[in-house]
């Protein structure tokens, strides 16, 4: 199986993708294992607190149900720091030729992101028919995604960014989406108090959803 084929396994196997900002280590493993039992194993753990590797090293070695991706990967260091600690895929929030060649010589894949037109052509010239959409509310919403519908056929996202339950069946719906990302599945109150059987009734409402 190649690193793409890989992604879309993951990608294809959840509608919704729960985005965790972890600011303490000892979170990693409950959150992650509540969230499984919910529906929703595969996880992305962003590089955007100091606790992040250290999380994604607990989750990789503590919970075999999950699989463990690391987001907010800006520069090929974050990425190498990211598979060192465990990661299965990874996710940037955009896209530059460094990252996309280190992506090319690892066999763990890239979600790269891109919000215009430009950005999706340049991805699809390096072999991406998957990418992130981000911020996906501010850069346009649902509306923005299906225009790019018909002149990106091949292309299909995964927009993270303003996603909530109140709006995630609408993006689901379109044709061109294959899942959402969102931390409306985890949110810090509940990760705070340890509230971990709501937020497993919270991924399960999460993975009911489904495209249209």
């Amino acid at each position: 199986m190649t690193s793409s084929e890989r992604l879309r396994q993951i990608l294809e196997a959840q509608p919704v993708i729960p985005v965790l900002r972890i600011e303490r280590a000892e979170y990693a493993v409950p959150l992650a294992r509540a969230l499984a039992r919910g529906g929703l194993p595969a996880v992305e753990i962003t590089l955007r607190t100091p606790q992040a590797l250290d999380a994604i090293r607990h989750v990789a070695a503590d919970v075999p149900e999950a699989v463990v991706g690391a987001g907010t990967i800006l520069n090929p260091k974050h990425f190498e720091q990211a598979v060192e600690a465990g990661a299965t895929f990874i996710v940037s929030p955009g896209q530059t030729p460094t990252l996309f060649d280190l992506a090319t010589q690892s066999p763990v894949p890239l979600l790269p992101g891109a919000t215009t037109a430009s950005e999706v052509m340049s991805a699809a010239e390096r072999g991406y028919d998957i990418l992130k959409f981000f911020p996906a509310e501010q850069a346009g919403g649902a509306a923005f995604l299906k225009a790019l519908a018909s002149p990106f056929a091949g292309i299909r996202f995964c927009p993270t960014g303003g996603i909530s339950a109140a709006n995630a069946s609408t993006y689901l719906g379109l044709p061109n989406v294959v899942c959402v990302g969102g931390s409306w599945v985890a949110p810090d109150a509940l990760v705070e108090a340890g509230a971990w059987d709501q937020i497993t009734a919270l991924a399960a409402e999460a993975a009911k959803l489904r495209k249209h």
